[in-house]
């Protein structure tokens, strides 16, 4: 996967998924990072709270409720900021790693046998790879 961002920003990012145990490193030769936990459990919201705090750009719903107690004169201002908040919450809650990823969701019922199956399979391994200099 080729990006733009900075190795170590990267780095920093994927050891606070770890820390949270979203992700867990594997060592090797092959080794990187892969999901703890199947792409279609993992919301976003998760992720975005974790790495970034609050789901939206103007504050934690607390304080936007706050605010429009407090300041009487921007308490419209405040409530648009409040519902723009819980919209983007709700959208964030509903989707999954799954989702922006492209993975097939599972099926509904499954034997008890897939489920053991399931179970034993570990979700693909997440690497930072280090552009040559020369390849740039």
């Amino acid at each position: 996967m080729d990006s733009d961002l900075p190795e170590k920003f990267l780095e920093l990012i994927l050891l606070e998924l770890k820390n949270a145990r979203i992700v867990e490193s594997v060592r090797g030769a092959k080794g990187g990072y892969r999901l703890r936990r199947a792409p279609e459990e993992i919301k976003l919201s998760e992720i975005i709270r974790l790495v970034d705090g609050p789901l939206a750009p103007f504050g934690d719903a607390d304080q936007l409720r706050n605010l429009m107690v407090t300041d009487s004169d921007h308490r419209a201002l405040y409530g648009v900021f409040l519902e723009v908040r819980d919209a983007a919450a709700r959208i964030l809650e509903r989707t999954t790693v799954a989702d922006i990823a492209g993975v097939p969701s599972k099926p509904h019922k499954r034997s008890s046998a897939n489920k053991k199956l399931k179970a034993k399979k570990k979700g693909p391994l997440l690497s930072i790879v280090q552009k040559d200099a020369k390849s740039k």
